[in-house]
Protein backbone atom coordinates (compact mmCIF):
# COMPACT_ATOMS: atom_id res chain seq x y z
CA UNK A 1 0.00 0.00 0.00
CA UNK A 2 1.45 3.59 -0.50
CA UNK A 3 0.45 6.64 1.47
CA UNK A 4 1.04 9.70 1.91
CA UNK A 5 1.01 11.62 5.17
CA UNK A 6 -0.89 15.64 6.11
CA UNK A 7 1.02 16.80 9.15
CA UNK A 8 -1.97 19.10 10.33
CA UNK A 9 -2.52 19.11 13.83
CA UNK A 10 -0.16 21.29 16.22
CA UNK A 11 1.29 20.40 19.14
CA UNK A 12 4.22 17.55 19.10
CA UNK A 13 2.78 15.92 16.68
CA UNK A 14 5.41 16.05 13.70
CA UNK A 15 8.14 15.70 16.60
CA UNK A 16 6.36 12.40 18.07
CA UNK A 17 4.24 10.96 15.31
CA UNK A 18 7.65 10.72 13.15
CA UNK A 19 10.32 10.67 15.34
CA UNK A 20 9.03 7.85 17.66
CA UNK A 21 6.96 6.27 15.27
CA UNK A 22 6.87 6.65 11.85
CA UNK A 23 10.68 7.31 10.96
CA UNK A 24 12.41 4.77 13.05
CA UNK A 25 9.61 1.88 11.47
CA UNK A 26 10.83 3.74 7.88
CA UNK A 27 14.58 3.59 9.13
CA UNK A 28 14.03 -0.18 9.75
CA UNK A 29 11.55 -1.43 6.75
CA UNK A 30 8.69 -2.28 9.08
CA UNK A 31 6.27 0.45 8.72
CA UNK A 32 4.16 -1.65 6.55
CA UNK A 33 3.57 1.00 3.48
CA UNK A 34 5.33 3.13 0.91
CA UNK A 35 5.28 6.21 2.66
CA UNK A 36 5.28 8.74 -1.01
CA UNK A 37 5.44 11.66 0.72
CA UNK A 38 4.58 14.13 3.69
CA UNK A 39 2.68 17.49 3.33
CA UNK A 40 3.32 19.69 6.89
CA UNK A 41 1.19 22.27 8.14
CA UNK A 42 1.33 25.02 11.27
CA UNK A 43 4.55 24.38 13.58
CA UNK A 44 4.97 21.21 12.15
CA UNK A 45 7.08 22.90 9.38
CA UNK A 46 9.36 23.64 12.57
CA UNK A 47 10.83 19.68 12.12
CA UNK A 48 12.58 20.38 8.53
CA UNK A 49 14.59 23.24 9.80
CA UNK A 50 18.07 22.79 8.80
CA UNK A 51 20.34 21.24 11.76
CA UNK A 52 17.48 20.12 13.66
CA UNK A 53 18.38 16.18 13.90
CA UNK A 54 15.10 14.46 13.00
CA UNK A 55 14.62 16.85 9.85
CA UNK A 56 17.94 15.81 8.97
CA UNK A 57 17.15 11.75 9.87
CA UNK A 58 13.97 13.02 7.64
CA UNK A 59 15.44 14.65 4.88
CA UNK A 60 17.93 11.42 4.84
CA UNK A 61 15.05 8.91 4.32
CA UNK A 62 13.47 11.02 1.68
CA UNK A 63 16.52 11.74 -0.56
CA UNK A 64 17.41 7.81 -0.22
CA UNK A 65 13.99 6.45 -1.06
CA UNK A 66 12.43 9.49 -3.07
CA UNK A 67 9.47 10.48 -0.91
CA UNK A 68 8.54 13.67 -0.77
CA UNK A 69 8.84 16.56 1.69
CA UNK A 70 6.55 19.75 1.11
CA UNK A 71 5.76 22.66 3.83
CA UNK A 72 3.00 24.99 3.58
CA UNK A 73 3.64 27.66 1.46
CA UNK A 74 1.74 30.13 4.11
CA UNK A 75 2.80 28.40 6.87
CA UNK A 76 6.54 28.65 5.88
CA UNK A 77 6.91 31.88 4.89
CA UNK A 78 4.79 32.95 8.31
CA UNK A 79 7.49 31.01 10.23
CA UNK A 80 10.28 32.23 8.49
CA UNK A 81 11.27 28.88 6.71
CA UNK A 82 10.26 30.43 3.20
CA UNK A 83 10.29 33.46 1.74
CA UNK A 84 8.18 34.98 -1.22
CA UNK A 85 4.53 35.80 -1.96
CA UNK A 86 2.41 33.07 -1.86
CA UNK A 87 -0.84 34.69 -3.55
CA UNK A 88 1.84 34.75 -6.89
CA UNK A 89 3.45 31.00 -6.15
CA UNK A 90 6.63 32.40 -5.63
CA UNK A 91 8.06 30.87 -2.47
CA UNK A 92 11.32 29.70 -1.52
CA UNK A 93 12.79 27.20 1.11
CA UNK A 94 15.11 29.30 3.78
CA UNK A 95 16.93 27.07 6.19
CA UNK A 96 15.45 24.21 5.94
CA UNK A 97 16.91 20.61 5.05
CA UNK A 98 17.90 19.40 1.67
CA UNK A 99 15.27 18.10 -0.68
CA UNK A 100 12.14 20.24 0.99
CA UNK A 101 9.79 21.62 -1.30
CA UNK A 102 7.01 24.36 -0.74
CA UNK A 103 3.97 25.00 -2.18
CA UNK A 104 -0.25 24.45 -1.41
CA UNK A 105 -2.73 21.52 -2.53
CA UNK A 106 -2.22 21.94 -6.20
CA UNK A 107 1.18 21.69 -6.10
CA UNK A 108 1.06 18.29 -3.44
CA UNK A 109 -1.71 16.99 -6.07
CA UNK A 110 0.84 17.60 -9.12
CA UNK A 111 3.60 16.49 -7.10
CA UNK A 112 2.29 12.72 -6.43
CA UNK A 113 0.17 12.44 -9.72
CA UNK A 114 2.57 10.60 -11.31
CA UNK A 115 2.34 7.96 -8.26
CA UNK A 116 -0.83 8.70 -6.29
CA UNK A 117 -1.28 6.92 -2.84
CA UNK A 118 -3.81 4.68 -2.46
CA UNK A 119 -4.37 6.78 1.11
CA UNK A 120 -3.71 10.23 2.69
CA UNK A 121 -3.80 10.20 6.25
CA UNK A 122 -3.67 13.30 8.49
CA UNK A 123 -2.21 13.28 11.72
Amino acid sequence: MKVAYVFATTGRNANYKIGQMILPQLEEGRHGAQVLGMFFFDDNNYVLRAGDPLGERLSSFAREHGMLLMMCDRCAVERGLATGDPDTGEVAVSGVVEGVRVGCFPDLYAALAGDPPDQVITL
